[in-house]
C-alpha cells in the first residue's frame, strides 16, 4: 500500500479498532479515536489505564483496523495496519500534544482519561480485503 493511501486512511477515518493480545494470547479489540500518523512509519495512540495498555506492556504487537463499508465487501475502504510498540510515554511534548489533540477532537473528559501515549512502528499495511495471502 502506498504512503499516500495510508495518509488518506488516517485522515478519512475518525476511529479505528486496535487489537492487542495478552501473554496467554487472549485478544482484545478496542475502538480508538486518538490514532494518528506521526510520520511515514510511526503511529501514535493515546491510551487510558485499560486492557489495551496492560496487553501492550507484555506483548508489543498490535493491529489497527480502519473500515468503511461499501456496496459490497470488495468495495470497502480502509486498511489493516500492523504495529510494533516502540515506546510508552507518560510525560513530554508528544504526550502533551496528543492529550491536547484529543481534547480538541473529543472533549476534556476524553483527554483526562489518557494516562499514556503509545508509539508504534508500522511493520506492514494490508488492504481491508486481501486475497493475496
Amino acid at each position: 500500500m502506498k504512503q499516500a493511501n495510508l495518509n488518506e486512511i488516517f485522515s478519512n477515518h475518525q476511529t479505528g479498532v486496535l487489537a492487542t493480545a495478552n501473554t496467554q494470547g487472549e485478544v482484545d479489540a478496542a475502538v480508538f479515536g486518538s490514532c494518528r500518523l506521526l510520520d511515514d512509519n510511526t503511529v501514535v495512540v493515546g491510551l487510558g489505564n485499560n486492557r489495551t495498555l496492560a496487553n501492550l506492556k507484555f506483548n508489543p504487537y498490535a493491529t489497527l483496523l480502519f473500515a468503511t463499508p461499501g456496496p459490497s465487501v470488495f468495495k470497502w475502504a480502509g486498511a489493516r495496519v500492523y504495529l510494533k510498540l516502540t515506546d510508552l510515554l507518560e510525560t513530554g511534548s508528544l504526550f502533551e500534544e496528543t492529550v491536547a489533540e484529543v481534547e480538541r477532537e473529543a472533549g476534556k473528559m476524553a483527554a483526562r482519561m489518557i494516562t499514556t501515549v503509545a508509539t508504534f512502528t508500522i511493520t506492514e499495511v494490508r488492504p481491508i480485503v486481501d486475497f493475496s495471502g
